[in-house]
């Protein structure tokens, strides 16, 4: 078995439409690329990427990851194929951030504090806006550890997929 690379896809608990839409064939594209996709399993987000996983031809049942911050599974029956309720409450940000890359889209204090975990274990950080967190922060450098890095704006999912073969080569 290879290993596939998993890409976090972190932002608000409560996205508007057009985000989700970019989530659902951000989620599609990343699948067909040979992606695992993983969430802090919570709200809106984690749906519009399971659903858009689901409808990738490449798609197999592991594609999708949700690291929950409770004991309960529940909350992401339907949103993913692996569902790992850590009970970490929000010290689980730092599992989520822990994917091989980070997008963000939109984001409050919890996607702030994945964009922080992200930043110190050295993982690209890939914003596509929509207000919030994600936004404020591009072409951030967070502090010094890195120097020559900083939050990525992509404006498009053709532009995450190339920042992601150069990122993460």
């Amino acid at each position: 078995m290879t290993y596939r690379p998993q890409i976090s896809i972190v932002g608000s608990r409560s996205l508007g439409e057009d985000a989700l839409t970019l989530a659902r064939l951000l989620s599609t594209r990343l699948v067909d690329e040979g992606y695992r996709i993983v969430t802090g399993g919570l709200g809106s987000l984690p749906n519009a990427v399971h659903i858009g996983a689901t409808s990738s031809s490449s798609y197999t049942g592991g594609d999708t990851i949700a690291l929950l911050p409770g004991f309960d599974p529940k909350p992401a029956i339907g949103h993913a194929d692996i569902i790992i309720p850590t009970g970490l409450d929000i010290a689980r940000n730092a599992l989520v951030a822990n994917g091989d890359a980070v997008i963000a889209i939109g984001g409050g204090a919890g996607t702030l504090s994945e964009i922080a975990f992200a930043w110190q274990m050295n993982r690209p950080i890939i914003s596509l806006g929509h207000g919030g967190w994600s936004e404020k922060l591009v072409g951030e450098t967070i502090d010094q550890r890195f120097p020559q890095k900083a939050i990525i704006f992509c404006d498009s999912i053709d532009a995450v997929i190339e920042t992601l073969v150069l990122e993460l080569e």
